[in-house]
This record gives structure tokens, sequence and C-alpha cells, in this order.
């Protein structure tokens, strides 16, 4: 399905982006690991190239364009172009909105929402000139039903979805699909320090009674990156367990 397809992925060596980049690494593609940690990035493709993947490691902040551009130039000059961006890198600054921080809204927004703009920006400018291409960005559940101290980062996502679909009307005349997966509850190291009481009240919540896995995620963007989904673009993919429907 992305047999010898080139992705970037960008928050790639930790949680859903690394389980993203090993799915896609599993169906024979050559990945562009990117990460603010530029140790724990070089580690990850050391390991997917002990599996036999090929992958090329990239420090860098989604945050500034100058990054950004760099990525792209290591992914051309390594493997000659981008067939799939997955737009993962998101953090989150959690405060009820009147405790909130201006600098907590401001880098939420930055990372989640003006870090995919300009990797979309400068990532798109190749695969126009290919006239094909993938895109796929990291939504959540919250930023379709909103949730009591995450402004910032329910914002983050809901504008993210809005990116979707304009970039989607905009990329489709050079055959460049765009598409959003929108998370629910994953379970994550951050839920596994939740008591198993708290856990079981997640749980409560989702139809099919249970948390979700990164594993769920990865073959939501396997799905969208594939050649077999020319003919979908501007959707967003809930992977939640009908917690939001």
């Amino acid at each position: 399905m992305v047999q010898d397809k080139v992705a970037l992925v960008t928050g790639a060596s930790r949680g859903i982006g690394r389980s993203i980049s090993l799915a896609l690494a599993a169906q024979g593609a050559k990945i562009v690991a990117v990460d603010v940690d530029s140790q724990a990035t070089e580690d990850f493709v050391a390991e997917l190239k002990a599996s036999g993947s090929e992958a090329v490691a990239v420090q860098g902040n989604v945050t500034l364009a100058t990054d950004v551009e760099h990525m792209v130039q290591v992914a051309k000059e390594t493997f000659g172009r981008i067939d799939i961006l997955v737009n993962n890198a998101g953090i989150t600054r959690d405060a009820l909105l009147l405790r909130m921080k201006d600098e907590d809204w401001d880098a939420v927004l930055d990372v989640n929402l003006k870090g995919a703009f300009l990797c979309t920006r400068a990532v798109s400018k190749l695969m126009t000139k290919q006239r094909s291409g993938r895109i796929v960005n990291i939504a959540s559940v919250v930023g379709q039903m909103g949730n009591a101290g995450q402004a910032n980062y329910c914002a983050s996502k809901a504008g993210l979805m809005g990116l979707t679909r304009s970039n989607a009307r905009e990329l489709a005349k050079r055959n460049i699909t765009v598409n959003a997966v929108a998370p629910g509850f994953i379970a994550t190291a951050m839920t596994e320090a939740l008591s198993e009481e708290k856990r079981q009240e997640l749980a409560a919540q989702i139809p099919l009674a249970r948390l979700g896995s990164a594993e769920d995620i990865a073959n939501a963007v396997v799905f969208l990156a594939s050649e077999n989904t020319g003919y979908i673009t501007g959707q967003v993919i809930g992977v939640n367990g009908g917690m939001y429907m």
C-alpha cells in the first residue's frame, strides 16, 4: 500500500508518532523521522534500520520555518522525494481558562497548528511538482467536542481540522489528498500514570468500553496514506471507539 513511498513524520520518536512510523515502515515506506529530541530520533532510526527499513533522522522544531525547510531538504537529498507527510507533532499545556497563561496558549497553537501549516506549505511545494502526495494531520476528538481545561489544545485541533479542509480544496487539482485522523482517548504513558479507577471512568465514556491504542491510530494513517485512498480528501476520520459520533 505504501511500498517504497517516502514518509516524513513529525514527532516521530515516541508515542503515536513512533507507532505511525513503525506501521508505515512495516508496509515498506522509507521514513524521514523528525523530532526536537535529536538523541531519541537517532536511536529510533537506528531501530528502524536494524529491522531492515530505510530511514533518516532529522532534528528540528516544526514552529521554525528554517527548521522545516531543512527537514524537507534532508528528505530530498536522502530519498529524492516526499510522498507522505504526517503532521503528528503536538504538545499540551493544560489549565482552566481563567488560569491559562498567554505563553501556554501561544506554545500549543504554535506547535499544533502553526507547525502543521509550515510543514504542509514546505512539503506541498515538492508534492505539487510531483503531482501527487498524501498529507495526514493528527487532530483530536476534543477538537470536535471540547474539553474543560484544554481551551488551547482544543482550539489548535479544531483549527487543524479547518486547515485540513482548506488545504484539501487547494491541493486537489495536483492530485494531493489532505485528511485528518482524530484520536479519542488513547492509552499512552500519560494515561498509564492514572489510577485504575480513573482509567475505568474514561473507558465508561466510550461505547467500545476501552481506551484506544497508538496502533489503532497508526492503522488509520497507513490507510489514508496508501494509494488506495485517492478519492478521499478533506475528511476527518474519528478513531475514538464511538466516543464522538
